[in-house]
């Protein structure tokens, strides 16, 4: 049983772009199949599971290496913070977003990187305990960053409940983590919990999938109004973020001299995003049943986060493989 479990996982895991993608069109044919998904306190459960698997992950070498390696998380924490959040903002003005949808790209551009990063960065010959660390530090520092740029960035167009994102961020991020982090503390060189984290990638696939079936439920209505055309310009002004965000970050990593292996990584740390939490925020502070009664255009907020999840993982792979490629052709 666990054997195939474990052969499930690592299928889920190698491909899970397109489990992610099967899930939103799914929902989008059938989009009752998910709406369980979308009540009560669902989604943040959801979320607080794929970061309890994260904490489960993370042992006291990888809090070792933020300490020992202050200046290069320092660095790659501020870019994770300015990079997104002022690209999102500027492409809100470029593309002349409804404050809705633009409210959506600022959100995933001030989440904090997203957990598939650190495979990202393994799979591109890249530093993952770089990668690791700034995962983890800018994971940690979410409920104080993300609530403050949402707040400053778009809080001019729509209401920001930025102490109810604080409280959310901290009951469904930081405390599934610390109790990840405890379990792997304890439990950790137990062969019993070591079997138990070979399946957590593809638990924490299947939850992101879940969380973006949910949201496509809930936007089905526009969708249906704005077609193709909703589709095209959110993908673009995703394209363009998470694009802008690749080059940036690996222009920084230029710029202070790191080796070629962390260039790679804060280029992927800063340009992914975890937009998984994005999608549950805005769900649970813009696209609210009540604020979608009072504004059908509320729902629009959580389209940039759903296109968000699939699209990073997708580019993600590519642009590991490219790096990865690189490398064969320098040999």
């Amino acid at each position: 049983m666990l054997q195939s479990l474990q052969m499930v996982s690592r299928f889920m895991s190698r491909y899970c772009s397109w489990i992610v993608i099967a899930a939103a069109v799914l929902s989008g044919f059938f989009p009752n199949v998910f709406a369980w998904v979308q009540q009560g306190a669902r989604p943040s459960i959801i979320l607080g599971i794929i970061m309890l698997t994260m904490g489960c992950t993370l042992s006291t070498e990888d809090f070792k290496v933020v300490l020992s390696r202050p200046f290069d998380i320092l660095l790659g924490t501020i870019a994770q913070y300015t990079v997104m959040p002022f690209v999102a903002y500027g492409l809100t003005r470029a593309f002349h977003l409804d404050p809705f949808l633009s409210a959506g790209i600022i959100l995933v551009g001030c989440c904090p990187g997203g957990v598939s990063s650190n495979i990202m960065s393994f799979l591109c010959h890249g530093d993952v305990a770089f990668s690791v660390g700034m995962t983890t530090v800018s994971t940690l520092l979410a409920p104080l960053m993300t609530p403050l740029m949402v707040l400053w960035l778009a809080g001019q167009q729509i209401e920001v409940d930025a102490f109810g994102m604080f409280q959310n961020i901290c009951l469904v991020t930081i405390l599934p983590v610390a109790c990840g982090c405890t379990f792997n503390y304890f439990f950790g060189k137990r062969e019993n919990f070591k079997q138990i984290q070979s399946v957590m990638p593809g638990i924490s696939v299947f939850c992101l999938a879940l969380i973006v079936g949910g949201v496509i439920y809930t936007v089905h209505p526009r969708l249906e109004e704005n077609g193709l055309s909703l589709i095209a310009l959110t993908l673009a002004v995703v394209t363009c973020h998470n694009g802008l965000g690749y080059l940036l970050g690996y222009l920084i990593g230029k710029a202070a001299r790191f080796s070629i292996a962390k260039r790679r990584t804060i280029s992927i740390e800063v340009g992914m995003q975890n937009a998984g939490m994005a999608t549950v925020l805005s769900s649970n502070f813009f696209a609210t049943p009540a604020a979608i009664a009072a504004n059908p255009m509320a729902a629009l907020s959580v389209v940039p986060c759903a296109i968000s999840c699939a699209y990073h993982s997708i580019s993600g792979t590519i642009l590991a493989s490219f790096f990865a490629a690189q490398d064969k052709r320098e040999r």
